[in-house]
C-alpha cells in the first residue's frame, strides 16, 4: 500500500444464491478492517456468469448486507466492466502471458486421467504451445474455439499473509488456469485482478479456501504491472458438526436468520469472533467489534458456527440492549409502554417480536386461566384500588399485597404465584408479575383476577 493511499477492500459475492453465514464471515471481515483503519469497503458483484446470476440475488445481497450493518462506500458489478477484462487480454495476449488452447472437456479429461494413471500429477502440459499457425488453423476450420490459459512462471510465489504468516505456492505443480472460455466469458480469475487494481483495493481479506488461487492472482497482477495488495486467509466457518457451508443450506442463509428473529449483532458476533482469540460474547455495535476482532490473531483451525450459541448470544443481547437502543424497533413493532415496559420484559425475551407478545397480554383482552379461584380471588379483594401509576405500585406495593393474599389463603411460593400469573397473563412463565401490573392496570387485573375476559 502507498504512503497515505486509503486502505481499501472488497467483497465480491457472486449473485447465484443467497448469502449464508460462510459468506458473512469474509464479509464482515472487511467491514470490521474498513471501520478499524478509517478506509474504504467496497461491494463488487461477481456476476460474469450470465446464466446462473440473477438481479434477484443481487438485490438479496445488498438487503442482507444492509440488514448485518455493512454499509459499502462504493457498489460494482462485473458485467458493467467487460471493456476493461477485453483490454487486459489484449495486453496478456501482446505480451506472450495468454495462450489459446483447442481442447474440449472430454480430451482434457481424459488426458488427466491418463496421467494420472502414470502417477503423473493431472496438470495441463501445455500441448497448445506446440501447435503451429497452420495447426491452430485447421482446427479453428473443424469449427473450435479458443479458451485461453495464462502462462505461468513455474516460479515459487511467496507472500506475507496478515492471517497465516509467510505462505509459499510453487507454481510449477499448478497447471495454467483458464482466464477466458470458448464463449468469450470470463472466470473469476482475469476480472478479479483488473478489478482490484483498477479500485484501488490495498488488502484482500478472504477464506483460506483462496490461498492457491492467490499464487495465480500475484503473477497476473505483476503481469498487468499492477499494485498486488496485502492478502489476508481467515479460517472458515463449518456447521457445528463439521459440515462445509454452502448456498444449499438454506437454514443458515442469512435470509432464514433474519426471518427467525436473530439479530444482526448476534450473528456478527459469532460469525467473527468464533475461531479467533477473543471469547465468543455478544457485542453490541460493529464499531465495538472492529476494535475487538483483528485478523492476524485467527486460528488456523476451522470454526464451528453453532446455531444453539447463536441463540444464546441473540437472547443475551436482547436481555442487555437499553431502551434508548430498542426503542425505534418497538414502535414498528407497535410496541407501547415506553423504557417501563421495554425493562418488565427484556430479561424473558428470545426474539425482538416476543416483545409484541407481552406488549398485547398487557395491553389487550385477554382469557384469564383459572384453575382454582381461590388464590385470583383473594388477589381480587386485597387488590390497592387504582388507577396506579409507577411511583404508586413499588416494590412495597407488591409485598403488602402479597403479604395480605397469603394471610388470606395460607397459600405461599408456587401455589400462590402460579395461580396469579396464569390470572394475569394466561401464562405459565414470563416476566415478574410486580412488573407486569403497573401495565397491566388495575380494571384490567381485576377482572382477570375474578375470571372475566379483559
Amino acid at each position: 500500500m502507498k504512503k497515505n493511499q486509503t486502505p481499501t477492500v472488497r467483497f465480491a459475492p457472486s449473485p447465484t444464491g443467497f448469502l449464508h453465514i460462510g459468506n458473512a464471515r469474509p464479509a464482515l471481515m472487511n467491514w470490521l478492517f474498513r471501520l478499524r483503519h478509517d478506509g474504504r469497503f467496497i461491494l463488487r458483484l461477481d456476476d460474469t456468469d450470465g446464466l446462473r446470476s440473477t438481479d434477484e440475488f443481487a438485490q438479496a445481497i445488498v438487503e442482507d448486507l444492509t440488514w448485518l450493518g455493512i454499509l459499502p462506500d462504493a457498489f460494482f458489478r462485473q458485467s458493467d466492466r467487460f471493456s476493461l477484462y477485453d483490454a487486459g487480454v489484449k495486453r496478456l495476449i501482446d505480451d506472450g502471458r495468454l495462450y489459446p488452447c483447442y481442447e474440449t472437456a472430454d480430451e482434457l479429461d481424459r488426458r488427466r486421467k491418463r496421467q494420472m494413471a502414470r502417477g503423473l500429477p493431472p496438470t495441463y502440459d501445455r500441448a497448445a504451445l506446440k501447435l503451429s499457425g497452420s495447426e491452430r488453423a485447421a482446427l479453428e476450420a473443424e469449427g473450435r474455439r479458443p479458451h485461453w490459459r495464462f502462462l505461468l512462471d513455474h516460479k515459487v510465489v511467496e507472500w506475507e499473509d496478515m492471517a497465516r504468516g509467510t505462505v509459499s505456492i510453487d507454481c510449477a505443480s499448478l497447471s495454467d488456469p483458464i482466464l477466458r472460455r470458448e464463449d468469450g466469458t470470463y472466470l473469476y480469475t482475469l476480472p478479479s485482478v483488473i478489478d482490484d487494481i483498477d479500485l484501488g483495493i490495498t488488502h484482500v481479506i478472504r477464506g483460506e479456501d483462496h490461498i492457491t488461487n492467490t499464487a495465480v492472482q500475484i503473477q497476473v497482477f505483476e503481469a498487468l504491472e499492477g499494485a498486488v495488495p496485502t492478502f489476508a486467509h481467515h479460517n472458515l466457518l463449518t456447521t457445528a458438526s463439521g459440515e462445509g457451508l454452502s448456498k444449499r443450506l438454506g437454514h443458515l442463509s442469512l435470509r432464514h436468520l433474519r426471518e427467525a428473529g436473530m439479530e444482526p449483532m448476534a450473528v456478527a458476533s459469532l460469525a467473527v469472533l468464533v475461531g479467533s482469540s477473543e471469547a465468543v460474547r455478544p457485542v453490541s455495535s460493529m464499531e465495538e467489534l472492529a476494535q475487538v476482532i483483528d485478523v492476524t490473531r485467527l486460528s488456523h483451525a476451522p470454526a464451528k458456527f453453532d446455531e444453539k450459541e447463536l441463540a444464546a448470544l441473540n437472547t443475551k443481547l436482547l436481555h442487555e440492549l437499553p431502551y434508548e437502543a430498542a426503542k425505534d424497533r418497538l414502535a414498528l413493532l407497535n410496541v407501547g409502554g415506553g423504557e417501563e415496559f421495554w425493562n418488565a420484559v427484556r430479561g424473558n425475551i428470545v426474539r425482538m417480536t416476543d416483545a409484541l407478545v407481552w406488549w398485547e397480554i398487557v395491553s389487550k383482552p385477554i382469557k384469564p386461566v383459572i384453575e382454582d379461584s381461590t388464590v385470583p380471588l383473594a388477589a381480587a379483594h386485597k387488590l390497592p384500588d387504582g388507577p396506579w401509576n409507577k411511583e404508586m405500585w413499588s416494590p412495597f406495593t407488591w409485598q403488602v399485597w402479597t403479604q395480605a393474599i397469603i394471610a388470606e389463603t395460607g397459600k405461599k411460593g408456587k401455589e400462590l404465584f402460579r395461580p396469579l400469573r396464569l390470572a394475569l397473563t394466561g401464562r405459565e412463565h414470563g416476566p415478574e408479575i410486580a412488573n407486569l401490573l403497573p401495565l397491566i392496570g388495575h380494571e384490567r387485573a381485576l377482572a382477570r383476577l375474578e375470571g372475566r375476559e379483559a
